[in-house]
């Protein structure tokens, strides 16, 4: 039973999506517009940073892997991701996005020795149609550029939760310095290509100053470190599942926050999407666990015998 809750505490990663859910307000609302790579480093390194405070350096058979990591998670990712945030309207890049789980799946039989259970396919397909039915408008305009840039996006970020899950993290170090020095790889790694193709900006303006602030602190600090906790904990499988959330919080602010409305076919695609995350998560981690016939014997015996006084 204790492994069971030990498991469930992963499901804090639930957060993780709904913290990821402002990104697209994010973008177009607060950040300085056009600047992918300030963003992604503004994301990656003061994250890096923070949380490598009091850890250990990763060990030297290590550190190969930590720069794989951080290519996957923070320097080649985040650019993509906020290319295709600049140039791709929410809905197509949350529908392109909704295809990870079923690629984790498939990952997950070569590299982590899992099975496919054919629920996990059905519950992603379910998913990618709740998703489109969530937030697919009939204008939605095809970037060719910006899809490239989500689908390379999405694959890079579901081989990086496999391998996270595979070569699980160094001993001695928590999830804490595991995203730090994954992070801090990646910002500084992302740092000169920044300077040179973009540079700094002319001028902040307050709002781009707290969006900055919200992205360190939230998108980076906070979200990352719940993610590698739930790896810690759960299948590969199961956390990803989790970020199908993320389209359904974000039309969720989109209603509170921008005055959109949901119709009909919004929410019954709101409705498949969680389907298919609590159908993507295994069974056994909501079973309760019997208790073995010794146990229970000698737990009736105790409670049969007279007592003491």
């Amino acid at each position: 039973m204790s492994s069971t809750r030990h498991a469930n505490w992963g499901y804090l990663g639930v957060l993780t999506p709904i913290i990821f859910a402002t990104t697209y307000i994010l973008t177009t609302n607060f950040l300085p517009p056009d600047r992918p790579l300030l963003v992604a480093t503004m994301r990656a390194l003061p994250t890096g940073l923070v949380l490598v405070i009091g850890t250990r350096v990763p060990p030297l058979g290590w550190r190969l892997r930590f720069l794989l990591l951080s290519v996957l998670y923070c320097s080649a990712f985040f650019p993509l991701l906020f290319v295709a945030a600049y140039r791709l309207p929410g809905g197509v890049a949350s529908v392109i996005n909704s295809l990870s789980p079923i690629l984790v799946v498939l990952l997950s039989v070569p590299w982590l020795g899992a099975r496919v259970r054919p629920v996990q396919i059905v519950a992603g397909l379910v998913g990618a149609l709740g998703v489109a039915l969530l937030v697919l408008r009939s204008t939605a305009r095809l970037d060719l550029f910006g899809v490239l840039a989500m689908v390379v996006g999405v694959s890079m970020m579901a081989v990086a939760t496999v391998l996270t899950k595979r070569w699980g993290q160094p001993p001695g170090m928590n999830a804490m310095g595991f995203t730090g020095w994954t992070f801090l790889l990646g910002g500084l790694t992302l740092l000169p290509f920044t300077l040179l193709f973009e540079g700094l900006p002319d001028r902040l303006t307050g709002r781009n100053i707290g969006g900055l602030v919200y992205l360190v602190l939230f998108s980076g600090i906070i979200a990352y470190a719940l993610w590698f906790w739930s790896l810690q904990r759960l299948p590969a499988s199961s956390v990803t599942f989790l970020s199908l959330l993320n389209p359904v919080v974000a039309a969720v602010i989109g209603w509170i926050v921008l005055d959109q409305t949901l119709n009909g076919w919004q929410l019954f695609g709101a409705v498949l999407v969680l389907s298919a995350v609590v159908l993507g998560q295994p069974l056994t981690l909501w079973r309760r666990r019997p208790v073995p016939h010794d146990q229970s014997r000698e737990r009736v015996a105790s409670t049969s015998s007279p007592s003491a006084d």
